[in-house]
């Protein structure tokens, strides 16, 4: 059976850089972001805001999404965040990441347990 999949946009504190990505555990993959886990595009822009994110039954769905967004240009990324988001918050609280979260994901990264 298919896992779930989550398509997401993180974004950095003033909005001018967007992160397009695709996960099996949208909670555990926002707090990497947050915490700079995985060294590359995401980290070298600070993109830790998660202003956008779609639900699929399927991974491979969620594959599909993702491919789409990422050929998308930045007007019509932007005009998708604002339909849901438009003040652009930070939606990271909904799903569960919180304070408490980052540190246990912190702890497991440190130890190993995470991957």
């Amino acid at each position: 059976m298919d896992k779930m999949g989550y398509v997401y946009i993180m974004s950095c504190k003033s909005n001018s850089t967007l992160y397009v990505g695709m996960t099996n555990n949208l909670r555990r993959r926002v707090a990497e972001h947050k915490l700079h886990l995985n060294h590359g595009f995401s980290d070298s822009y600070k993109t830790e805001k998660l202003v956008y994110y779609e639900v699929f039954e399927l991974i491979t769905d969620a594959i599909l999404r993702e491919k789409q967004l990422k050929k998308w240009n930045r007007e019509w990324k932007n005009n998708l965040i604002s339909e849901l988001n438009s003040d652009w918050r930070d939606l990271s609280d909904s799903i569960g990441v919180n304070e408490e979260y980052l540190q246990g994901v912190k702890e497991a990264f440190d130890e190993g347990r995470l991957w």
